[in-house]
């Protein structure tokens, strides 16, 4: 940035020097050119037709009175008649203009280089009566050019350059030293964070791309940290779900190892080997449920086919008709609160996840002679049970993959504890909101609202 600040100011200024060097040349030369015309005048006033001769000796006689000056004698046609300096090569002189401007209003002047002298020279001409005779006396002086003038200032510009490249140098210096000094303030006080503030009103816009930059950074590093963030939960659900898994599919796999291990022995009698093969089939069809509920609890998040529209009431009459059996085993009956034709924007293999989840774990966690109420109206569906109910320091996890209401996991409901969490995964990816309430022995409500009202 200095060095832009200087090249700039010294281009500036040696225009400027410039310039004013031949504005002052020109000036001066006007000035030298107005004094040489009336020293002229002065001069000519001091001749005397009666004193000096026309002719060469009258003229070079005038001409050492006047110290020198060029003195020319002249007819009144213009026709030299005296020289003082040298012979004039050409003796008519009526179309010069100092002589042409004498011959019509009695005086002229001119500024132009000499032929005969090759030398620029300031003229004046008047015409006088001399014993009864119109002459024309011309007086010539020496006067520097315009360019002559200027060649003999280049000495003083060149010095003048000298003292800019100095002066630029220094007011460089001193000009970055104030102009960066609360920048660089602005800088620190954007690295250090917050918002930044200054005095200066040109330094205002830059306060606020600063504050801009410092919001966007903040905004960007909070975004990584809730990246971040979310990784790690990802990798610790990862984890819990991997573990989670391996417990569930030890129990099986350990009762099938065991009782096969015992029938190839060879040691067990047609009853006992009855018992193991019907304990085998069974926690093979453990195994196999709980492989299918943990590929279809993955595949929701794959599930990119598109929504049609749903008889959610349809849907609910007809789980609860499948489910009426089960519940009539454990003395739990269904109560039908459902408003005709209600329907929503889903699939029906969705709905049907999500209603036979939250169904069968009110038929399952019920007591003997308890009720299940399925409700439904224009937005909202409601399934009350007057189950076993839920801890208060449970319901945090209660949409939990793998979290069961009986901690054994394998116990006498036999659920693996994913059928809450697909309802959830499935109301999170349709924009539903599903939520709990419940007393610890008193039942709970499962309440999926679809925002529909």
């Amino acid at each position: 940035m200095r060095f832009r600040i200087l090249w700039i100011s010294l281009l500036i200024t040696t225009f400027a020097i410039i310039l004013y060097s031949l504005v002052s040349t020109q000036i001066f030369y006007n000035l030298s050119v107005e004094n040489s015309e009336r020293a002229l005048i002065v001069y000519m006033n001091a001749f005397d037709g009666e004193k000096y001769t026309a002719d060469d000796e009258g003229a070079k006689a005038f001409s050492l009175s006047l110290g020198g000056a060029r003195v020319t004698i002249l007819d009144g046609e213009g026709n030299v008649l005296g020289e003082s300096e040298v012979d004039s090569i050409e003796r008519d002189h009526s179309q010069r203009e100092e002589v042409k401007e004498a011959m019509e209003s009695g005086e002229g002047f001119a500024v132009r280089s000499s032929d005969t002298l090759n030398k620029n020279m300031v003229y004046y001409c008047r015409a006088v009566d001399a014993d009864g005779e119109i002459l024309l006396v011309r007086i010539a002086q020496f006067s520097e050019s315009e360019w002559a003038m200027y060649v003999q200032s280049l000495p003083s510009v060149a010095a003048y350059m000298v003292f800019d490249v100095l002066g630029c140098l220094v007011f460089t210096y001193i000009a970055t030293y104030f102009i960066m000094r609360p920048v660089e303030g602005l800088t620190r006080e954007a690295a250090a964070g917050g918002r930044v503030q200054t005095k200066y009103t040109e330094l205002r816009s830059i306060a606020e791309i600063l504050n801009e930059r410092n919001r966007d950074i903040e905004l960007k590093v909070s975004e990584l940290e809730e990246e971040r963030r979310l990784v790690e939960r990802a990798q610790s659900s990862k984890d819990e779900f991997i573990a989670n898994i391996t417990h569930e599919m030890n129990t099986p796999l350990t009762s099938i190892k065991g009782y096969a291990e015992l029938l190839a022995s060879g040691l067990m009698d047609e009853e006992h080997k009855k018992q193991a093969y019907a304990t085998i089939v069974s926690q093979a069809d453990r195994l196999t449920n709980l492989i299918s509920c943990i590929i279809n609890y993955s595949e929701i998040d794959s599930d990119d086919l598109p929504s049609y529209e749903v008889n959610l009431t349809d849907a609910a009459r007809e789980m609860i008709a499948v489910l009426s059996p089960e519940a009539e085993k454990k003395g739990v009956k269904f109560i039908d609160e459902t408003q005709d034709g209600v329907k929503i924007m889903s699939r029906h293999e969705r709905i049907t996840q999500l209603l036979g989840n939250l169904m069968r774990n009110a038929v399952r966690y019920n007591k003997e002679g308890g009720t299940v109420t399925v409700r439904l109206d224009c937005g909202r569906l409601e399934i009350e049970d007057t189950g076993i109910g839920i801890a208060p320091e449970y319901m945090d996890k209660v949409f939990s993959r793998f979290f069961t209401v009986d901690k054994s996991h394998s116990g006498k409901n036999g659920g693996f504890g994913l059928g809450l969490a697909v309802c959830k995964k499935i109301c999170t990816r349709a924009g539903w909101r599903i939520s709990v309430q419940s007393e610890l022995g008193k039942g709970s409500k499962f309440t999926v609202d679809f925002g529909l009202r």
